[in-house]
């Protein structure tokens, strides 16, 4: 049986193909967000049952999850995006009883049960500051990749203090800063950490390790650092960060086993 996961996040689609008799991931891919999520996750859909050389027929099962989970209408069900990334990192990493998932939009602090059951979370969706927008800023402000400035971040000898928790403001601090003369890789480090700190209020009373971290920037080396050092306790990048939500809706998908709709 295979079953397929949907995680149409703010800023992304994530789709997984996952074979329950192997009890393993066969196929998944990402792209862009835009206003045409159905069509763009349905063509990502299709793409990737190509990739593994299936018929739309062999898919059993779908689940669509995510910020934009009900434009999904080919899917089955849908399913919040708290449970699919507890259950996709739980399936992941068994061990863990936190999960911390920055995504482009929003952040999230999940706490977990033995046996990977929701216990309790908080999230933030709001603000900008404590999420991927942040970033996206920054990079935009100094007309670079994500990658470019985790690497300057790592060269920081001296991170900047950014004080302001509102992104708006905290551009206009920036700017400041590097008028100021600060160093460059020492402003990135500053806002790696002003992150790490909103996400640490949201997560204070919820994150006991071990704590895995999640979303598109855990890629980013440096935040896991940046957690661990206002959290005080190790922070894990999960195995596939960007898809655990679109894991956790295929396994939901196959203990669900809800019917899809024509596509």
């Amino acid at each position: 049986m295979i079953c397929a996961g949907i995680d149409a996040g703010s800023r992304s689609i994530k789709v997984v193909l996952f074979d329950t008799a192997r009890a393993q991931i066969i196929a998944s891919g990402l792209a862009d967000q835009g206003v045409e999520q159905e069509r763009l996750a349905a063509e990502l859909f299709e793409s990737l049952l190509q990739q593994a050389g299936l018929d739309r027929s062999r898919i059993s099962s779908v689940v669509a999850t995510g910020y934009g989970r009900n434009a999904i209408r080919f899917a089955g069900t849908t399913i919040t995006e708290i449970t699919c990334h507890a259950r996709g990192v739980h399936w992941l990493a068994p061990d863990a009883r936190s999960i911390i998932e920055i995504g482009g939009q929003d952040s999230k602090i999940i706490s977990l049960e033995e046996g990977g059951r929701v216990r309790d979370f908080a999230m933030n969706d709001r603000c900008a500051a404590g999420t991927g927008r942040f970033l996206e800023m920054v990079a935009a402000r100094l007309d670079m990749t994500w990658e470019k400035l985790a690497q300057l971040g790592r060269q920081s000898q001296a991170p900047a203090l950014i004080s302001n928790v509102c992104v708006v403001f905290a551009e206009t601090e920036i700017i400041g800063l590097l008028a100021d003369g600060k160093p460059l890789p020492d402003v990135v480090a500053g806002v790696q950490n002003a992150i790490a700190t909103r996400v640490a209020a949201l997560a204070s009373r919820l994150a006991s390790p071990p704590v895995y971290f999640t979303g598109g920037v855990a890629l980013l080396p440096g935040m896991a650092r940046a957690l661990e050092e206002v959290l005080a306790c190790p922070v894990r990048v999960a195995p596939r960060p960007q898809f655990t939500g679109a894991l956790g809706a295929a396994l939901c998908a196959r203990a669900a086993n809800p019917s899809p709709a024509g596509l």
